[in-house]
């Protein structure tokens, strides 16, 4: 390509527009000596000026490690960008120690053939993630360039996820803000905390949809997307998640009388925590159209709520 009125910057950044990729990946196109400018090879700090003539070389991308597998999966909606998916519970988003298969990624690059190859692999592009044990919808990138935008919206806080939670006790206010940083527990390096000093910064609003007799059904929106972080979050007011082994363990027997016998019930008809992603929001990385899409509570917590519904009168339902 000829440089012309456009000039100016870094090779790396000019290339990284024109190309619809990451700059990361083309930081990796230049260092493998795929990037010559006038004939010579290319420095990533290079300045881009006019008249100059750059030729860029991108390998197909190369196979992911990763096997497809054919495992179930809910694809609520998808295009040659991105596809959106309606996770299971006790579905991992990607491989890792402990999970090297059996994986969500495992699973799309068994369903979705069209995949244009993420940071020169050919593999999806996941943009963020949801816990094992917690359902709903997640995005997921087909394209360089839609992981980078997709990614940078998430950062910028544009991408809207709302979950639906069950929170033993009840919520003495509604809406309720927790703003407090997370990071990793000091004593235990596999669960996150509320840390104020090194932490990263987090926050979530709370807002009642049902009072029950030991919990309440609230809806969670993220503004951050910190690992655990509603789950830390609502442990941290003292609320935490219905059926969450990690931080809120054993917490139905914190109950007295009738409120304990029923709490404990609670827990008996809740197989898994009590956490859904129920909406996902964002601009369509490629023609910036608004998306939005809901995924209702599954079977099982679904089950839950009605039992809990049918025990007390609801003040609050907006379910």
């Amino acid at each position: 390509m000829t440089v012309g009125d456009d000039a100016g910057g870094r090779i790396d950044s000019y290339l990284a527009e024109r190309l619809g990729l990451s700059r990361s990946r083309v930081a990796s196109l230049i260092v493998d000596r795929c990037v010559l400018v006038d004939g010579r090879v290319a420095k990533k700090s290079d300045p881009v000026v006019a008249g100059q003539e750059i030729e860029a070389r991108v390998p197909p991308p190369a196979p992911l490690r990763a096997e497809a597998q054919e495992i179930p999966l809910a694809i609520v909606y998808q295009d040659r960008h991105l596809v959106v998916v309606n996770k299971a519970p006790g579905l991992v988003v990607h491989p890792a120690p402990g999970h090297p298969d059996g994986t969500l990624v495992n699973a799309l690059l068994h369903h979705v053939r069209d995949l244009s190859g993420i940071g020169g692999k050919l593999r999806p592009g996941i943009v963020h993630r949801l816990d094992r044990d917690t359902s709903g919808l997640l995005v997921v990138a087909k394209t360089d360039l839609a992981h980078r935008a997709l990614s940078e919206a998430l950062k910028a806080r544009r991408v809207g996820r709302v979950y639906v939670a069950a929170l033993w006790g009840r919520l003495a206010e509604s809406p309720v803000v927790v703003d407090r940083p997370i990071g990793r527990h000091p004593g235990d390096r596999t669960r996150m905390a509320v840390a104020e000093e090194g932490g990263r910064a987090a926050r979530t609003r709370f807002r009642l949809l049902e009072t029950w007799a030991a919990a309440c059904l609230c809806e969670a929106e993220l503004a951050t997307g910190r690992t655990h972080q509603i789950r830390v979050h609502a442990a941290a007011i003292g609320h935490p998640v219905v059926g969450d082994s990690v931080y809120g363990a054993g917490r139905e027997r914190g109950f007295a009388g009738d409120a304990g016998r029923w709490a404990k019930e609670l827990a008996r008809r809740t197989p898994r925590q009590f956490l859904h992603a129920r909406r996902l929001s964002f601009a369509h990385p490629a023609t910036g159209a608004p998306m939005e899409f809901e995924a209702p509570l599954p079977p099982e917590l679904a089950t839950a709520q009605e039992w809990a519904r049918g025990t007390v009168d609801s003040r609050h339902r907006s379910w």
